[in-house]
């Protein structure tokens, strides 16, 4: 594929708002989960909160989207200039050419969740200030996020789980290599709600401490939340020293199970491996792996299985959901902006809460973050049902930093 330049990025989840918070605390390994605390949840877990968005209503013009999940890709939208970048390339290639697709898994759900407290007690309707279309429906917030920026291009959300904003990117360049649009604005917004948190609870698959990827004595998720956004468009012929382009993508479907990895991790090597050829690369040529790495067992056996066969123990690899929390349909977007927060200032991040990798897992993880050289890194996102997706994002120019 023809290499596509990331115009601006940005992020917000628990371990900060926006570029610089996030940056920082890569850079020192901090951890944003804390036990959980949210509405009337009574769980022993801890999770990666967004404080503030129970205060942060949207503008009454805007009240129709007005739901957790929206406030929160408002939030993510007003960092770092993303709001106005993404508005000026609307001006620049037009409203029809710019195409807005995101990943979530539940979008506004919980507006749904407290509706339910209020239905009338005869009929059982539901309150009538409910708007089911601005918030739990699943386009709630690529409409939300297309209103604000004056987009009028294509427009979807995808919703696979866990890869759903990773699978974004895939689709931005499949839609700019056809001529169809000139910029897409991708990434993903997820939100706490009761419905991941009491239903990953039932799947016994949250942790009653904060996440330990790839730790042996690791015993599941951290539920988070996070907004992630990033313009694409097409990389300039001679590209800038400080240009961060997505240079490869790769998808899989293994259907293996409904929630369960296939355990010698098929599917996340497929994904790689398509990844890979996708950027013309070799996986010598990748210098550090943001693993999926979610803290439950089967997970990082299977994708650490994957990764070893393909890259061996030589190339360096770590999680970040230690710090975040598991952002679900977020996730992919937020660590796609820890790859170009990686290659951007030349740091690997490490993996807060791990104290020691597996012995039955053999590749070459970091604990703590390190300064290193980097061109390439991939990220990996791995959905229930087998839906998988890796990215490979490079730095085209000037030296590896």
């Amino acid at each position: 594929m023809k290499p596509l330049l990331l115009s601006r990025y940005t992020a917000t989840s628990c371990i900060g708002t926006g570029l610089a918070a996030t940056r920082a605390a890569l850079a020192q390994g901090r951890s944003g989960l804390h036990p959980c605390d949210f509405e009337t949840v009574d769980l022993d877990t801890w999770i990666g909160r967004v404080n503030g968005l129970e205060q942060a209503p949207l503008a009454p013009a805007l009240a129709d989207y007005d739901c957790r999940n929206n406030r929160l890709a408002m939030l993510g939208l007003q960092q770092d200039g993303f709001l106005e970048a993404a508005r000026d390339a609307v001006a620049r290639h037009g409203a029809r050419r710019v195409a807005v697709l995101l990943g979530t898994s539940t979008s506004g759900i919980l507006e749904t969740e407290l509706a339910y407290r209020q239905r009338d007690p005869l009929s059982g309707a539901l309150p009538p200030d409910f708007h089911y279309r601005g918030s739990h429906n699943i386009f709630s917030v690529a409409e939300f996020v297309r209103h604000a920026v004056g987009a009028a291009g294509p427009a979807w959300v995808i919703s696979t789980a866990c890869s759903s904003s990773a699978k974004v990117f895939a689709s931005a360049a499949r839609l700019l290599a056809s001529g169809l649009i000139d910029a897409a604005i991708v990434g993903g917004v997820d939100s706490l709600c009761l419905t991941t948190l009491y239903g990953f609870n039932s799947l016994e698959l949250v942790a009653p401490e904060p996440c330990r990827p790839y730790d042996p004595a690791r015993s599941g998720i951290s539920i988070g939340e996070a907004a992630a956004f990033v313009l694409l468009e097409r990389a300039p012929d001679t590209p800038g020293p400080a240009d961060i382009v997505l240079s490869g993508y790769g998808e899989s479907s293994d259907a293996h199970h409904m929630s369960a990895p296939h355990p010698q991790g098929l599917g996340a090597r497929m994904a790689m491996e398509q990844a890979l050829a996708c950027a013309g690369l070799r996986p010598t040529d990748i210098d550090y792996i943001n693993l999926h790495g979610t803290g439950t067992p089967s997970n990082d056996a299977a994708e650490g299985l994957a990764v070893g066969t393909l890259f061996g123990n030589r190339t360096a690899a770590s999680s970040t959901k230690g710090a975040t929390g598991h952002t679900l349909g977020a996730a992919g977007g937020l660590e796609a902006v820890f790859c170009a927060i990686a290659l951007a200032e030349g740091m690997m991040p490490g993996s807060p809460g791990t104290r020691e990798l597996d012995p039955g897992i053999d590749i070459a993880y970091r604990l703590q973050p390190e300064s290193a050289p980097l061109r390439h890194v991939l990220s990996n996102s791995l959905g229930f049902g087998g839906t998988n997706c890796s990215l490979v994002f490079s730095r085209p120019a000037g030296d590896a930093r």
